[in-house]
């Protein structure tokens, strides 16, 4: 075949690995091209972009000249070191590829070690700053190939020499069975001088011992360990170090529906995805990551309540101005490609449950309490009491305007429960009588509006007769027990309705003008591990089992997986790696190996 490898569309989402050092991530197909990388952080512009366009934006192809006989890929134990076999006529190469753990810059490494016979090599380089925007200027120096453009700069590390091609960098070369050659993609500022030439092997030992000892820590032993264990090196992959900021997924504008407008940027952090990533980090053993989240939070909230986010920057911004970057055609022709999240400025009544939730659970694993923290939450507390009766856009941010969601009034309930779980096994101090009144009064309201006597089911608002499969929270809250009677008819009206195949849509957004956006989604994954625990839940443990099981099958070959799923077309949807999935499958493993019923309180 001709060795320079045509790659004008990126591959399907469910063929990308993941790689992460806890401050960025790239994102690599089956046949070697990185077609996703944002420097120096997660939500800072990418150098690679072709996962929104095509290789004009962006890559870094390395792969085998002939055509791969058969591509096996892995992560090593307990890594996010990946490694991947390719077999061609006559021999068989190994491609092992890591972002360095360090604590420097970003540095991806990939080290191309020979297996059998001797395989001719090709590799492309196309460096786009800015998201594929700027093509930078190139130029030999004593020990690297430089690319700068603007305040970013790239230093290319290796021993195979690259030169330029219709501004690209191309090389080809052979590696023998024993042999390896590396290569180095190391990230600076442009103004500063150059770090010494890196060691890769030294990297790699490094990298590997530091994933593992994390690893270690694991204390989770229940079935299904190692789909768990994948789940959460995915879940501290996507922890900003820094700060202890968890994002909600690497990528933006990956569609939730093929070459449909609903392409969000999700490399932020929305505290309720964070809220119930802390409860799988907590149950498995992993307080280092809840502390530094609490205290991510505590600084990210600090202001006035009324001014509490739903989601912030990885260092706790606040303004996520969202636009659209029109050069990029969109991941299969899904456009627009927005940045930033617009969702940032929303007022979702929900988000005071989460954190409410989430600073109690700490307490609830024996997490020291902070002053600091019980303050902030009475003062949350306080601004909940006047104005949960509010309407707010939802837990799916809704760009059809504020409504009464019955979604929003649970989590407030979960809010004024939690409070008072504080104050009775803390010894906290607070008006308890008062918020056990309204905790009281906001369950009343609840079960009285968001019921909905004709359908036998809660509805997605006040008023309405929609179904939406967030009200699947219920149990796992305490708000009502699974086998009560309403709970029961809600869930089988959730599975007549919002459900194809046995998997979960969030809720109609197939039809026209319901949330403000063009109609069309897969269903939504995380929604359908939840399902999974409602039925455990009320006693259905086959069914819940059955459910969990397929899920896991939907994981791709190295066991990741997105936020949705086309369950027609059988391709992944949406950003991806999804953090909020991954933390369904770990809580939900944890319910099902008996290590847990509902959260804590």
């Amino acid at each position: 075949m001709n060795r320079r490898i045509k790659h004008d569309a990126p591959a399907r989402i469910e063929e990308y690995a993941l790689l992460g050092d806890m401050r960025t991530a790239a994102l690599v197909d089956r046949n070697g091209s990185v077609d996703w990388m944002c420097l120096p952080r997660f939500d800072t512009p990418a150098c690679f972009a072709a996962l929104l366009g095509n290789a004009e934006h962006g890559h870094w192809l390395l792969r085998p000249e002939r055509d791969s006989k058969t591509i096996e890929r892995r992560y090593r134990d307990g890594s996010l070191i990946l490694e991947t076999v390719h077999r061609v006529e006559g021999g068989a190469v190994r491609l092992i590829e890591f972002l360095a753990i360090d604590g420097s810059l970003p540095r991806l490494v990939r080290i191309v070690e020979g297996v059998e016979g001797e395989v001719p090599m090709w590799t492309q380089l196309v460096v786009r700053f800015d998201y594929g925007s700027v093509v930078p200027w190139s130029r030999r120096t004593e020990d690297c190939q430089l690319y700068v453009g603007g305040p970013d700069a790239l230093r290319l590390y290796s021993p195979v020499r690259v030169h330029g091609e219709n501004f690209t960098s191309v090389a080809e070369f052979r590696v023998k069975a024993g042999e390896r050659i590396p290569f180095v993609l190391a990230f600076q500022p442009s103004h500063e001088p150059a770090a010494p030439p890196p060691d890769a092997a030294e990297m790699l030992q490094r990298t590997e011992r530091t994933w593992r000892a994390w690893s270690e820590k694991c204390t989770y032993r229940g079935a299904w360990r190692e789909a768990v264990l994948r789940s959460l090196l995915t879940l501290k992959a996507l922890i900003y170090a820094p700060t202890g900021g968890i994002i909600a997924a690497p990528t933006t504008s990956l569609p939730e529906a093929l070459g449909g407008v609903r392409n969000w940027d999700y490399r932020f952090c929305w505290l309720r995805d964070a809220a119930y990533a802390l409860y799988a980090l907590l149950m498995t053993g992993y307080r280092e990551e809840a502390i530094a989240w609490r205290d991510w939070l505590l600084r990210a909230a600090a202001g006035r309540p009324q001014d509490l986010r739903i989601v912030y920057g990885v260092r706790g911004e606040r303004r996520l101005l969202e636009r659209e970057l029109p050069w990029l055609p969109g991941y299969q022709g899904a456009a627009p490609v927005r940045i930033g999240n617009g969702a940032a400025s929303q007022f979702q009544l929900d988000v005071y449950g989460e954190v409410m939730d989430v600073l109690g659970l700490a307490g609830d694993f024996g997490i020291d309490s902070d002053e600091n923290a019980w303050q902030v939450q009475k003062v949350l507390m306080d601004f909940l009491e006047s104005n949960w009766q509010l309407p707010d856009e939802g837990i799916w941010e809704v760009r059809a305007g504020k409504q009464q969601f019955t979604h929003s009034k649970v989590m407030a309930w979960r809010a004024f429960d939690r409070a008072v779980k504080s104050v009775e096994r803390l010894g906290l101090e607070g008006p308890v009588a008062r918020w056990r009144t309204l905790r009281d009064e906001i369950h009343a309201d609840v079960c009285r509006n968001g019921f909905h006597a004709g359908r036998n089911a809660f509805v997605q608002t006040y008023g309405s007769d929609a179904l939406d499969a967030s009200l699947l929270i219920i149990p796992l809250i305490g708000f009502l027990p699974a086998d009560d009677p309403r709970m029961r008819s809600t869930v089988a009206a959730i599975e007549r309705e919002l459900m194809t195949d046995g998997l979960v849509y969030r809720y109609a957004s197939r039809e026209e003008n319901v949330d403000g956006l063009p109609p069309g989604e897969g269903v939504f994954l995380p929604l359908c591990f939840l399902y999974a625990d409602n039925l455990a839940l009320q006693g259905r443990r086959p069914e819940a089992i059955a459910c969990f099981e397929r899920l896991l099958g939907m994981a791709n070959d190295v066991g990741l997986l997105s936020e949705e799923y086309d369950p027609i077309l059988g391709r992944m949807l949406g950003n991806f790696p999804q953090a909020l999935t991954h933390v369904g499958l770990v809580n939900t493993a944890i319910q099902l190996s008996g290590a847990a019923g509902t959260a804590p309180g």
